[in-house]
């Protein structure tokens, strides 16, 4: 006998679900009903259509109703909002948009329902046109007041990923615009030192970027919007998009008494199934487990969405399969930079008391000495003892991608950071090294398990700077540039010869540039016999834009 199946929602959890499941049963009833308009549709794209690097509209539209219906036999209902549940009578009410309501009967019902933005309840938010980026519809309105207005000046509350990309796309634009950020950072799976690279580099662009000052009010004015933030500044913006984040779609879960999580998600289990056996729910709606915490979590990620889809499509159609957790893999590419993590950040792990212990490495993208090169600067976080990687950041111009994958791979198989130095991965000068920056990673976080090295983190310094003995192994050229104030100068190649200036009763610190030369001095002075030395983690480079940036 055939089952009837219905599907709420038909972006990517939804569409990834129906197809599927047309695919291993020809013979299922499928339904999609969908609120909007679209289905299936690019959202991650959405901003990249605004300022014309994505010109073709009819792109972001991965498949359309008719597609569905057409090659998968998949009844696809669009402008129907599913308004209730009836778990006892396995039915759901479906509103029109002509505003006719009728039932549907089920026999398995999947909620795919995504997220929706946040839209606080800030004094005079309803008064003005505070745009945000969720659908076609949405991108659509901003595309044609951008094209109709000419705005020439645009505020983004919200540093997040969808508030980067906006404010990168409305700056390609050639408008002037402005970030508003509560938090001390941008990008939230960043922990703040990678962040304070994408800083300066959007201040470099000049994007104008505010961080730790929330919105206190909107005020409609005759040009434009006034701003005015909690710290009493005021902006003026022509144009304002709200990114402050998500939350799940949860209304007709919860009013169907299905079971929510501690976040504010639907609950699941290992199959997808909520606290009713016959209701599967999957995308930014659900709570999933954190591969390396084991914690419940909200990860609004696309990538998910589509396994999760997928996998329930399995379990209908008779076959054994389980979602296993989401580690968080996530990328953005902010001007000419692209950032992107993996796992667990270090706030995170501090957070739930997690032993762990950090490394810095930054990179050539690709050989040195072939044209083109540019650094790649990798944060891995990792098991103090056995060597697990726990997480994973990196930031650069060039091969983020491809080394955040290496990295992601091993964290999802539970691998160490020995495994990091085992990787075989392809090499040539205009794709990478030798030694892969993947593998440096590794080498570096062994001599730090093994003891070869202490390393002191830049907050650390940062705070005792005149009760360490710091010493500069750069060379001149790059000290006359800036340096730790304090620090005495000894090249790395005379250091040697001038052992006698370091006292040996005092904790002494060295750096260099990336920590690479730091490393050489640490090994020279533990092998006199100086006993009190740390190596500062990632060097200068991680120092300079976390602490003056």
């Amino acid at each position: 006998m055939s089952k009837k199946v219905l599907i709420v929602g038909g972006v990517a959890g939804g569409a990834s679900a129906a197809a599927r499941l047309r695919r291993l049963d020809e013979e299922a009833e499928i339904i999609i009903f969908e609120r909007g308009e679209h289905i299936s549709y690019a959202n991650c794209g959405l901003p990249y259509y605004v300022s014309g690097v994505i010109n073709d509209r009819e792109a972001l539209l991965v498949s359309k109703p008719e597609a569905m219906r057409s090659r998968f036999l998949i009844d696809v209902r669009i402008h129907s909002e599913v308004t209730r549940i009836f778990p006892e009578e396995k039915a759901i009410e479906v509103q029109e948009s002509s505003g006719k309501v009728y039932r549907e009967s089920y026999d398995i019902l999947i909620l795919a329902p995504g997220a929706a933005p946040l839209r606080p309840p800030i004094p005079g938010i309803d008064d003005i046109e505070a745009l945000v980026v969720r659908n076609v519809t949405d991108i659509d309105l901003i595309k044609r007041y951008l094209d109709e207005q000419q705005p020439q000046t645009a505020a983004v509350v919200g540093g997040g990923f969808i508030g980067l990309e906006m404010a990168e796309n409305l700056h390609a634009r050639g408008i002037d615009t402005t970030i508003i950020e509560m938090s001390n950072q941008v990008m939230a799976p960043l922990d703040f030192e990678m962040a304070a690279i994408l800083h300066e580099h959007m201040f470099n662009k000049g994007l104008n970027l505010i961080l730790e000052d929330g919105v206190k009010s909107f005020a409609k004015k005759e040009k434009g919007i006034l701003i005015t933030l909690q710290s009493g500044e005021e902006i003026q913006a022509d144009i304002t998009i709200l990114a402050i984040g998500v939350k799940p779609e949860i209304k007709l879960a919860k009013e169907a008494g299905l079971t929510i999580g501690d976040l504010g998600g639907i609950k699941v289990n290992e199959r997808l199934q909520t606290s009713d056996p016959n209701i599967y729910a999957v995308g930014d709606a659900i709570e999933v487990k954190n591969i390396v915490t084991g914690q419940a979590a909200l990860l609004p990620l696309a990538g998910p969405a589509n396994k999760q889809g997928r996998i329930v499509a399995d379990i209908i159609a008779g076959r054994n399969s389980e979602y296993k957790g989401t580690q968080g893999t996530a990328i953005a590419k902010v001007f000419d930079l692209a950032a992107a993590a993996t796992g667990a950040n270090e706030k995170m792990l501090l957070k739930l008391g997690i032993p762990h212990a950090v490394s810095f490495t930054h990179s050539n993208s690709h050989a040195s000495y072939y044209p083109g090169s540019t650094r790649l600067s990798i944060k891995l976080l990792f098991d103090p003892t056995d060597g697990r990687v726990l997480g994973a950041q990196a930031v650069g111009a060039q091969g983020v991608d491809k080394r955040i994958d290496d990295i992601a791979g091993v964290i999802r198989h539970q691998g160490t950071v020995y495994d990091l130095q085992e990787l075989e991965l392809a090499y040539a000068p205009p794709f990478s090294s030798a030694k892969d920056p993947v593998n440096m990673a590794g080498y570096v976080a062994e001599n730090i398990i093994n003891g070869d090295v202490r390393m002191i983190q830049w907050q650390e310094l940062s705070k005792i700077t005149k009760e360490v003995f710091i010493v500069d192994v750069r060379d001149e050229e790059e000290r006359r540039a800036k340096f730790i104030p304090g620090s005495l100068h000894i090249p790395i190649n005379d250091l040697r010869s001038r052992l006698s200036e370091l006292p040996q009763d005092k904790e002494i610190v060295v750096y260099c540039e990336i920590g690479l030369r730091g490393y050489l001095a640490y090994r020279i002075l533990i092998q006199h016999g100086f006993t009190k030395v740390r190596n500062l983690s990632g060097g200068w480079v991680t120092y300079y834009p976390a602490v003056f940036g």
